[in-house]
């Protein structure tokens, strides 16, 4: 017997998303007798004790005799339970300070840490993430802060909406400016941010088009690598070499920086990349974009403005372009700042039905195998012992 326990979310504030949810809880214990999933009980999670019972889950706060716990983000190190194995969201891989406590108790406590942030197709595509559902509320709510300081239309909070279902129903009818998006990123976050384009019904526009004119309807467009970087010498982008030596590449943000009113962001960042423009350039008078919605949330990052997270109830503030300090938003000399960690909080129960799909197609299998280069390459420490694709930790161990 295969044992599986959903740990209730213990991080401030509270994760209200869930690793599977009852209906899926309910066909894995059908279709694999020998599984067994228990549930502790939680008044935050965005599925309640009663769902899962109704399921069949066993609902128990003692989850010490699972083979497996599944949780979200991370757990509080007084809260782990010796010898375990775990699979959450640590946020350790890049040594996070704010995480070095939690890490130094998962090596204590000979604890084996399943990271699934870590866990990656062949080619080097990250299977699990909740980044989909992350674009899909930060474009909204990138819109939404547009149209509060536009004053031009309206959209409702997201975290109101019991489901994307009817969220997208308070879609019709709206009637947009002549706006103009620009849009940056390929993966999971920008599929997120072009579905909520389309069901809004924004007109994508080739790039080259984009920047040589304005419309008379909504428009936008999308910024992948090779639109976006250029090798400062050879003047071309070759996605590997770039992802390797990022500082020998620049920007070529700025024309689009002059041309839109809004900025979706969802590209990856690190240190080492060129920001899509600096703060210098929020002075210029050329400088258009009005309202950033950060999917990404890298502070300073990528967008040197992004001074930290908003809140679900209060996603955007404002940036005083002149003294570089936070302000409400919708000020006149400012420029409005959508950021916030944990977006997908705000569909919850759309997000976890999603990111269960994709850990039982892809990843349960593999989990419970003899030996998976999948789970190998995403186990950061096994029982205590940090694994050799994680060498570089040991430092941040100490």
């Amino acid at each position: 017997m295969i044992r599986i326990g959903l740990i209730r979310e213990t991080k401030i504030p509270a994760d209200n998303r869930v690793a599977l949810i009852p209906s899926q809880c309910k066909w894995l214990q059908k279709n694999f007798p020998s599984l067994k999933i228990f549930v502790q009980p939680s008044k935050d999670r965005c599925y309640t004790d009663k769902e899962y019972e109704m399921a069949g889950v066993t609902i128990t706060e003692d989850v010490s005799d699972c083979d497996f716990l599944f949780g979200i983000k991370e757990v509080l190190a007084d809260k782990l339970i010796p010898g375990k194995k775990y699979l959450l969201f640590s946020h350790t891989k890049k040594m996070q300070p704010y995480n070095r406590p939690l890490f130094r108790a998962i090596l204590e406590k000979k604890i084996t840490l399943i990271d699934y942030e870590c866990m990656e197709h062949e080619d080097g595509q990250r299977i699990l993430g909740f980044g989909f559902f992350a674009g899909i509320v930060g474009a909204h709510n990138g819109m939404m802060a547009y149209g509060m300081r536009t004053k031009q239309y309206e959209l409702p909070r997201v975290y109101k909406q019991p489901s994307f279902r009817q969220l997208i129903h308070g879609y019709f009818g709206i009637r947009l400016p002549n706006l103009k998006v620009v849009i940056t990123g390929s993966g999971r976050v920008a599929h997120g941010l072009l579905e909520v384009m389309n069901l809004l019904g924004i007109i994508e526009i080739e790039p080259d088009e984009y920047l040589s004119r304005n419309f008379s309807y909504p428009v936008f467009t999308q910024l992948k690598g090779s639109l976006l970087y250029r090798h400062k010498k050879n003047k071309t982008y070759h996605r590997e070499e770039f992802h390797g030596n990022p500082e020998s590449y620049e920007c070529l943000f700025n024309p689009y920086a002059e041309s839109s009113d809004l900025l979706l962001n969802g590209i990856y960042w690190d240190p080492r990349m060129p920001r899509l423009f600096e703060w210098e350039d929020l002075l210029s008078p050329r400088f258009r974009i009005q309202t950033i919605a950060d999917v990404t949330d890298d502070i300073n990052g990528s967008v040197p403005c992004n001074l930290g997270d908003g809140t679900m109830e209060n996603p955007v503030y404002g940036v005083n372009k002149k003294s570089r300090e936070r302000t409400t938003a919708y000020m006149e000399d400012s420029i409005d700042i959508m950021a916030v960690g944990n977006l997908p909080n705000e569909l919850p129960r759309d997000a976890s039905r999603y990111f269960g799909e994709q850990l039982i197609k892809h990843v349960l299998e593999d989990l419970f195998k003899e030996r998976s280069l999948v789970i190998e390459r995403a186990t950061i420490v096994k029982e205590g012992a940090i694994t050799e694709g994680y060498k570089y930790l040991q430092g941040y161990a100490i």
